[in-house]
């Protein structure tokens, strides 16, 4: 049976398993999941099984439903796909004995000001920029790729923010966030090698971004 891992910043907040033909998430009551998250609309998404496939709909929500950092109405779901309805964030599982591994997680921010640095880049409103991604080169989240499309987009690895990319009018910028919660000297973010800082640094197309040896590439959207 398939299932279904509620995250919030990495942190595992519940299990779902899909048992029945259709689990409605959103803000009021009466919807299967619940989250009282004022991102998330009344009656924001569905999960709907069909055969042996699954299905993620989004019910005409005001912030949208992201499959693997990208926007969707309606998408089939394939094994370790994720979610975001809103703040949380929903790991797909085919089988319902496959344990979860907390990981990277890559998040377009909806409220700029979740951001906070020391320096923080000017955003843009990006109307005719060029749009560009990051895709995951290693791990279990290997070949996910997210667009780049909101002004901040933080990337992070167990709950703890790690960096933070910005869409900005001379294109994109990538900032260290600066936390007393990593571990590793080796955890620490790096572009093509070299350490990140809390200054902001201009990205260009194909710079490889490693986060807790999990490794990204920056490109852009033809």
């Amino acid at each position: 049976m398939a299932k279904l891992i509620m995250t919030l910043d990495g942190a595992i907040i519940r299990e779902f398993m899909i048992d029945k033909d259709s689990i409605s998430i959103g803000r009021k009551h009466g919807n299967d999941i619940q989250l009282n998250d004022l991102t998330v609309s009344g009656r924001h998404a569905l999960f709907t099984v069909m055969g042996d496939n699954t299905y993620v709909d989004d019910l005409g929500s005001t912030n949208g439903t992201l499959l693997n950092g990208g926007r969707v109405s309606k998408s089939i779901l394939t094994h370790s796909d994720v979610v975001q309805i809103g703040n949380y964030q929903f790991t797909y599982f085919e089988n319902e004995d496959e344990e979860y591994e907390p990981t990277m997680f890559l998040r377009a921010e909806i409220e700029d000001t979740q951001i906070m640095v020391a320096n923080p880049p000017k955003p843009s409103d990006a109307k005719g920029e060029p749009l560009a991604a990051v895709k995951i080169l290693n791990g279990p989240l290997k070949s996910k790729v997210l667009e780049l499309r909101k002004p901040f987009n933080t990337l992070g690895f167990n709950g703890v923010k790690m960096a933070m990319i910005a869409r900005t009018a001379e294109g994109y910028t990538v900032t260290a966030i600066k936390s007393n919660k990593l571990r590793r000297s080796n955890d620490n973010p790096n572009v093509n090698g070299e350490p990140l800082t809390e200054k902001a640094m201009m990205l260009k197309d194909h710079d490889v971004l490693e986060l807790a040896q999990t490794q990204m590439e920056f490109f852009y959207i033809s």
